[in-house]
């Protein structure tokens, strides 16, 4: 049996999957109405900023509420709260008085919620899901993730946004109002986290605990480290991507949501053989490669003259980067205990994910004299601390597997 709980499995599952479909729609819909408003490097480079600086913000203080309150109440809410600001964003379309600085307040809200959504998500799975099976509910998780975010809503977002640019939004409040009410029928026991670590400490001790942990396991320091580098490095590379491919490379706007979608079935074979991947050369080996390969396929974007020799080192990177997702995930949910999770993952996104806001910034300023040069410095780094860190990275992976036996 995969699942300590079917039920609690499916309803979160089936809740991803409606927000996924939003997002997928907003994944289109949010650079395009941004290239209308402006197409400025630096003002587009502060909407990717701004959607990564509640991790930096507030994902040590969510970890430790996520830790002691009813998950299904946690998710139901952020998604209801994400439907709202969608069709607030989508009225303001409607009477044309949506301007750069209403997407910035929209994406820093809604990158409020995502940072409770997700951690809330991330610390259920191995509750009710079993050690040795993490791996297969992390692809399906993935998998979820790229098939009705990347291959569904990416395009249809377009296609809407072509017709109607409020379309995609008003799609994108119902698809959240879905998973909310999903949410909220998920079964309550597996929603509620055993003490037996710690004893009621209170919101403050919580969130020192959080980062008193982090610090003192020098392994899962040092990965988070790794990770922030590399997440840091492509941040800063893709910041103005849009504009990259639009007016370096040429891309019809239009075409946006296909080469999204291009790159979601890429990553939908990649979440399907990281699991089998895995079985085959060993955790950490998989482990390494994709972080490796999916460092140098940043550099090589940055060198490409056309969009089709883009789709190449695209398509690479699109097929590993499932595979560090799903096993370095998997490893993580190894490593933590279940009761301190939303915790530590607080902890850790904060430094993985708050350092993105910095670098999208940086990679702006950078990009307003040229637009491939960040490419060139942030795939150039995240190559050099990938190989760097080659050996540790094989033997992380390996390690966690010796806490299934």
């Amino acid at each position: 049996m995969l699942f300590r709980s079917e039920l609690a499995f499916k309803r979160l599952w089936t809740a991803n999957i409606f927000t996924n479909l939003a997002d997928g729609l907003g994944k289109t819909a949010f650079p395009l109405l941004a290239i209308t408003l402006t197409r400025d490097p630096l003002l587009i480079s502060i909407i990717g900023a701004l959607a990564m600086l509640p991790w930096l913000l507030f994902a040590i203080p969510i970890g430790a509420i996520v830790d002691n309150v009813d998950k299904r109440k946690a998710l139901a809410t952020t998604n209801s709260i994400r439907m709202l600001i969608a069709a607030i964003l989508a009225l303001l379309i409607t009477t044309e008085q949506v301007t750069i600085f209403w997407l910035y307040l929209v994406t820093f809200v809604v990158g409020i919620c995502e940072v409770f959504a997700d951690t809330t998500s991330q610390s259920l799975i191995p509750a009710i899901v079993k050690n040795k099976e993490l791996e297969k509910a992390n692809s399906r998780m993935e998998m979820t993730f790229t098939i009705f975010q990347d291959f569904i809503g990416a395009p249809i977002g377009g296609l809407l946004y072509a017709v109607a640019i409020a379309a995609p939004f008003i799609a994108n409040s119902l698809g959240f109002l879905i998973a909310a009410l999903l949410c909220l029928s998920m079964p309550l026991p597996f929603l509620i986290n055993k003490k037996e670590f710690t004893e009621k400490p209170g919101f403050i001790k919580d969130i020192k605990f959080g980062i008193n942990y982090l610090f003192t396991h020098k392994q899962l320091l040092r990965i988070v480290l790794i990770t922030t580098t590399i997440g840091f490095c492509w941040a800063f590379a893709s910041s103005t991507m849009i504009l990259y491919l639009v007016e370096d490379l040429n891309l019809n706007p239009k075409k946006y949501g296909f080469l999204l979608t291009f790159n979601g079935l890429i990553v939908l074979l990649g979440a399907l053989a990281a699991p089998k991947t895995a079985k085959l050369i060993g955790r950490g080996l998989a482990l390494a490669l994709a972080i490796s390969i999916s460092s140098i396929t940043i550099l090589a974007q940055g060198l490409v003259t056309n969009i089709w020799l883009f789709l190449i080192p695209n398509a690479i990177n699109a097929f590993w980067l499932p595979h560090w997702n799903i096993l370095l995930m998997s490893t993580y949910q190894r490593l933590i205990p279940q009761e301190l999770y939303g915790r530590i993952h607080g902890t850790r996104r904060t430094l993985v994910w708050g350092m993105m806001p910095i670098a999208s910034f940086l990679g702006g300023l950078l990009a307003k004299s040229d637009l491939r040069t960040p490419w060139l410095i942030g795939g150039t780094l995240a190559t050099v601390v990938s190989i760097y860190s080659w050996k540790f990275i094989i033997n992380l992976g390996d390690s966690a597997v010796s806490n299934d036996e």
